[in-house]
């Protein structure tokens, strides 16, 4: 299995006011958290968590998360709306002369 590097993930640092401590996350790994006074030593702790949790995964033959910086993206996604939404939109789209994909993805 390839090495994974645990600094290819993503990572978040934000102040927990619920904690009185900052609180850093990994995308790839919801399920985790690590908390600390300065948010420095919060991203040290949780990229050397995450280190560990895919060593431990390596070891017992479990494949990692692959890092959301290494995987390919076609740039489509499916998005369901109400009937009432698509028709507001569309004519939004054309009251504008552009398609409801770019209306969209403007919007985005």
């Amino acid at each position: 299995m390839t090495k994974i590097n645990a600094d290819h993930y993503t990572y978040r640092v934000m102040w927990s006011e619920e904690d009185g401590e900052f609180v850093a996350r990994c995308a790839e790994f919801a399920s985790l958290s690590h908390l600390a006074a300065k948010p420095e030593a919060a991203l040290r702790g949780m990229t050397a968590l995450v280190r560990d949790i895919v060593d431990d995964m390596l070891a017992t033959g479990e494949a990692p998360p692959v890092p959301f910086s290494q995987r390919e993206y076609s740039g489509k996604f499916m998005l369901r709306v109400p009937p009432q939404t698509h028709r507001r939109l569309s004519i939004e789209a054309a009251e504008q002369n552009v398609s409801l994909n770019r209306l969209i993805a403007a919007k985005l």
